[in-house]
């Protein structure tokens, strides 16, 4: 993946003035994602700040921010209370159809851990959410909304994360979207295994590519790509 020019900003989303990053990328943005962190986690979280760099250098804007102030996160029970982060990502979608910079764009979620439940909830909810893609997340958190949910949705989950694994194989059976369950071998329920993080990057880049971008009449679609011929592609087709 080349290294390109991207544009980032300090924003500031209410309730509670909970900090967040817009990220941009070099271009024109082709459609935002908004980051849906897990329990124990923030905006600042490694995995989710390297997949959302991944995003913006092909095309896609992004928003990493805070779920929760940081009062409220010292509450454990709060990081599991799926109705509350789904309003507050409600609130920052609502924020990004309306900032100058993002307004209009094709909107896309991306959550983890518990953080998955409240963009599927969310996705439910709300007809312009376009894409939803879960990394190691608890998609059966978000009970009845999941047959509710008509945003295609991938779920990525570690092969070696044994219980999640189980748990996103029977959310997955719930869902009546268009949908995919991609597990990544070997990997655990953080994909700290060499490569195990890249391959959650290509996967993510491809659905929101096939998912979330209005593409030109005549693009081939990305998902049927090798993770080699990615970044390229991206370039030249999609």
């Amino acid at each position: 993946m080349t290294a390109r020019a991207r544009r980032s900003q300090p924003v500031t989303l209410s309730p509670g003035h909970r900090e967040g990053t817009l990220g941009l990328p070099p271009d024109e943005p082709r459609g935002i994602v908004l980051f849906a962190h897990g329990s124990g986690s923030s905006r600042l979280s490694p995995r989710n700040t390297f997949v959302a760099g991944a995003l913006e250098e092909s095309g896609l804007a992004t928003l990493l921010f805070d779920l929760l102030t940081d009062d409220e996160a010292a509450n454990r029970s709060n990081v599991f209370d799926i109705p509350l982060l789904s309003e507050r990502l409600g609130h920052a979608s609502d924020w990004v159809a309306s900032h100058d910079a993002t307004k209009g764009l094709p909107l896309g979620l991306f959550g983890a851990s518990t953080g998955a439940a409240a963009a599927l909830v969310t996705a439910a909810a709300r007809p312009d959410v376009r894409a939803v893609v879960s990394r190691g997340g608890r998609p059966d958190l978000a009970g009845d909304a999941l047959k509710k949910v008509s945003a295609p949705t991938l779920l990525i989950v570690g092969g070696h994360d044994y219980q999640v694994l189980d748990l996103n194989r029977q959310a997955y059976q719930q869902l009546r979207c268009e949908r995919r369950l991609e597990v990544v071998p070997g990997a655990t329920h953080l994909f700290e295994e060499a490569g195990a993080l890249r391959k959650v990057v290509a996967l993510a880049q491809s659905w929101f590519r096939d998912h979330l971008v209005k593409k030109p009449p005549g693009t081939r679609s990305c998902s049927s790509l090798t993770d080699a011929t990615l970044a390229a592609d991206w370039q030249q087709n999609c």
